[in-house]
């Protein structure tokens, strides 16, 4: 008669914590100091950042048992669309809707996750930053199609399909500044623009209607703080959540600014 055998488990079971331990980096207002609080939220599989705060929320109590506020932080579609609720992540600058907690606790050494405001722009509140630079820069290079839709402009212009796929994927920023963040050329000495604003300006040269202000774009991105900043780091590459093809942007909007300040050399 055969004899069944159990067999061992190859590797230890994993043991389910029963509380999530958080450290908040703080500031109650721009001038305020910063301080640290910490908190014990009680485990539930599969939470992300986004619930954690609104843990918080519901009841803010520190670990020590102190009241204490709310947290204050930027969200609004919580899937990865707005772009809002970038964050530096134990560490990194990543989105808090998409943050998964058992991988975030994973990653730690003593399974507490730090949270912290970006910190390449002026702090809000706790972790709210003011990221309107990027919208300034949008501005100052047209990231915009010149049509207000008051009259019939007849037929649009045909497009290739390899031309419509090349457009695809620069359509899909959120306007999340982690590729400045991240970026050691985006500071107060270079005013570098940073990724975003230079995949938006191949986006907007590229579209049929938008490419009227092609020269001006190219013309803003040869200025002080345009493509010439770039180090090439790539770090923006590494960061972006939805993966923008943005060494390929880098690359042809160079191209293209030279291009442009060479005509603009011989047509003066």
């Amino acid at each position: 008669m055969a004899t069944a055998v159990l067999e061992q488990p190859t590797t230890a079971t994993r043991t389910t914590p029963k509380t999530i331990e958080l450290e908040i980096k703080r500031q109650a207002s721009p001038d305020a100091s910063a301080r640290t609080e910490k908190f014990s939220i009680p485990y539930r599989k599969g939470m992300n950042i986004t619930s954690l705060l609104g843990e918080i929320a519901m009841e803010p109590i520190t670990a020590a048992g102190a009241e204490t506020t709310p947290i204050a932080y930027d969200a609004n579609c919580l899937e990865e669309i707005c772009g809002s609720c970038a964050m530096l992540i134990n560490g990194k600058a990543r989105m808090a809707c998409s943050a998964l907690v058992d991988k975030l606790m994973a990653e730690t050494k003593d399974g507490t996750i730090t949270l912290a405001p970006l910190s390449k722009f002026p702090i809000v509140r706790d972790l709210a930053v003011d990221r309107s630079v990027l919208f300034e820069n949008l501005k100052a290079v047209k990231a915009w199609v010149p049509i207000d839709g008051s009259y019939d402009l007849g037929p649009a212009e045909k497009q290739f399909p390899q031309i419509q796929e090349e457009r695809y994927p620069l359509s899909n920023c959120i306007s999340c500044t982690i590729c400045m963040e991240v970026c050691p050329q985006f500071n107060d000495s270079t005013n570098f623009v940073g990724a975003a604003t230079i995949a938006q300006v191949k986006l907007f040269n590229l579209d049929p209607a938008g490419k009227q202000l092609r020269e001006e774009r190219l013309r803003a991105l040869a200025g002080d703080g345009g493509v010439q900043e770039c180090g090439y780091a790539m770090n923006c590459v590494q960061a972006c959540p939805k993966q923008l093809p943005l060494t390929e942007a880098i690359s042809d909007i160079s191209r293209d600014v030279i291009l442009q300040q060479v005509k603009d050399f011989f047509v003066r």
